[in-house]
């Protein structure tokens, strides 16, 4: 029998989440035999309160790195099949934790009579399965994976303690998003050559990585009008500038999973370089132009004054906030550099683990920041 969830947060996100999936059910995008996958409330409940009870506690020190799939043994391919299944409970999930501490493996956990059980691994999972990852003590991420892109995974919601955020993709502000906010809300995208890599996202995901604090500057193709918002000379500058993908993307098709693997191999390089002091500048078509670049006014700009900061989250309110409120210097250079080159945007990746994306919004005439690292856990 399941027992009541002592762990509030998930009462309150139990139905809401249902009603997503549900929602799902009746679109045109899952019209298969994994409609039966949408969770029930209690259901819900129970994952989330068993994983955050879990989180809090230690196996041979180490806090558990644990992610789940609700789905039956017979859903997905090459499944590891427990002979004897383990009752969903916070000693069992730490337990078996080290076994998923691996990106894209999943503890498998269906109904078994009266309880939710824990019946083996899987890496495969469809897009209309409830996930939920245990990211540290305390912080729990309800995760969808994404229908078009192969191991990607759309954030639903983050629950930190008392703490609950739910994404919501209608709380832009008044400006158009970049596409990588779109890329990690699940909305259609361009993607390379028609396959699922999404540079931006990777790129995000590794400045994250080394925890020291990074910015990146993304300048259009063929200018060097980036050069003067950047104090020369630049100390580490790329001649020639270093190409993340291959000239004739048609050529490597057939070696694509190799060409990945290189691919993957380059973004964390540059991830890397972006813990270098100062600024990492690429070109939106991926070519690496320079690192530990220091950020200028140029001298036809005017100090940014105001910025419009805002969270794609239920119930978040866009904010009008002075440049010296946005953050530290990273924030500040970000938001100057935009300023003064408009058709240019900047990542930055705090030590604290926030992550904000800047852009220059024509509707309003100033530099809008996107506040994305709920959508990057």
């Amino acid at each position: 029998m399941i027992s009541e969830p002592t762990y509030l947060a998930a009462k309150m996100v139990s139905t809401e989440i249902k009603e997503h999936f549900i929602e799902q059910q009746k679109s045109h995008q899952h019209r298969d035999s994994q409609t039966s996958l949408v969770p029930d409330t209690y259901v819900i409940e129970a994952i989330i309160d068993t994983a955050f009870w879990a989180s809090l506690r230690h196996e041979e020190g180490y806090t558990p790195k644990i992610s789940i799939a609700y789905l039956p043994p017979q859903a997905g391919q090459n499944n590891l099949i427990l002979r004897h299944s383990q009752r969903l409970t916070p000693y069992h999930l730490v337990k078996l934790s080290p076994a998923v501490i691996e990106p894209g493996i999943h503890l498998g956990v269906w109904h078994d009579g009266e309880n939710l059980c824990i019946w083996g691994t899987t890496h495969n999972v469809p897009a209309s399965c409830f996930v939920l990852e245990v990211v540290e003590a305390g912080l729990l991420v309800v995760k969808q994976k994404h229908e078009a892109v192969g191991r990607k995974f759309i954030n639903l919601a983050v629950l930190k303690g008392n703490q609950i955020k739910m994404i919501d993709e209608r709380q832009w502000g008044f400006s158009k998003k970049p596409d990588i906010l779109s890329s990690l809300l699940g909305l259609p995208i361009p993607a390379f050559a028609g396959k699922s890599v999404n540079i931006l996202v990777e790129l995000a995901l590794a400045m994250r990585r080394h925890g020291r604090g990074a910015l990146m500057l993304i300048t259009p193709a063929n200018s060097s009008a980036w050069m003067k918002s950047i104090v020369q000379p630049i100390g580490y500058r790329l001649n020639p500038a270093y190409a993340l993908l291959p000239d004739n993307p048609e050529d490597e098709m057939d070696l694509y999973e190799e060409y990945e693997a290189q691919l993957h191999r380059a973004i964390n390089s540059i991830g890397g370089f972006s813990a270098v002091d100062g600024a990492t500048v690429i070109s939106n078509d991926h070519k690496l132009l320079a690192f530990g670049a220091k950020v200028a006014r140029s001298d036809a700009g005017f100090p940014v004054a105001q910025i419009l900061l805002s969270e794609p989250i239920k119930n978040g309110k866009p904010e009008l906030l002075d440049s010296t409120q946005i953050g530290g210097t990273r924030h500040l250079a970000a938001a100057q550099f935009v300023h003064d080159q408009k058709d240019a945007m900047a990542m930055v990746a705090s030590q604290d683990g926030l992550f904000t994306v800047f852009v220059w919004s024509d509707e309003l005439k100033m530099v809008h920041a996107h506040r994305i690292d709920a959508l990057l856990l």
